[in-house]
């Protein structure tokens, strides 16, 4: 896709001058230091840095998780400053998957169980959510893995089954910390390989935290942030 098409797509997640800054042991520590980042509509975007960098404290704040200390977050049209926790949750159930570097599937569960509760939290009915569910496990390759609890399945079933409860709501953005971080590398490749099949199919722009430039170097687009800054990578 040339620069002209993808300047044209709509953008999806804007950060204009955010600054986060924390207090520790008496003093303030900034951590971002006027963060301004344009995410557009089907987009794969990588952000890389060092370790204690502020990749996690950003992603957190784009997805409405933390709050800056000042700046402005846009999702969806809607400015998340100032927007109480119920609204937050709501615009985050509407427009925003994750997916960490641990799964984090509610072990008392299933997988169609799991898969299903972003539908079930925005009131869906139960046997309509429970059939999406079950289509997209069985899209990522665990259709015979439905009613298997998180603790019976493998590493990295457990992560396609978070990437497919990310994906459950059609959102137009997909937040990933680290995604493949706590795989092997065949599971990890697996996973990633999805990730970017389900960003072209479903044209849900892609955010993908990683300090793995192996996998940085197959998205569209890489930032790097250092000293609390985004620039382009090299």
């Amino acid at each position: 896709m040339n620069e002209a098409v993808k300047s044209q797509r709509a953008e999806v997640l804007s950060c204009r001058n955010v600054i986060r800054r924390f207090s520790e042991g008496g003093s303030m520590l900034e951590v971002l230091s006027g963060v301004d980042l344009s995410v557009r509509a089907a987009e794969r975007l990588a952000i890389v840095g060092s370790s204690g960098s502020g990749k996690t404290t950003l992603l957190q704040i784009m997805g409405g998780l933390d709050d800056p200390t000042s700046g402005e977050v846009v999702v969806g049209g809607h400015t998340l400053a100032n927007t109480d926790e119920a609204k937050k949750s709501e615009l985050r159930n509407r427009y925003i998957g994750f997916v960490y570097q641990f799964h984090h599937l509610l072990p008392e569960f299933s997988a169609q169980e799991n898969v299903a509760m972003p539908l079930l939290i925005r009131r869906e009915r139960k046997d309509v959510a429970m059939k999406q569910a079950g289509e997209l496990l069985d899209r990522v390759g665990l259709g015979q893995r439905l009613t298997h609890k998180p603790g019976e399945l493998s590493g990295g079933e457990r992560q396609r089954a978070a990437v497919a409860r990310a994906l459950i709501t059609r959102p137009s953005l997909v937040l990933a910390d680290e995604p493949t971080g706590n795989l092997d590398a065949g599971n990890g490749e697996h996973v990633l390989q999805l990730m970017l099949e389900l960003n072209r199919e479903l044209e849900t722009s892609l955010v993908v935290v990683t300090h793995d430039r192996s996998i940085a170097a197959r998205m569209e687009r890489v930032l790097v942030l250092e000293n609390g800054r985004l620039a382009a990578a090299d």
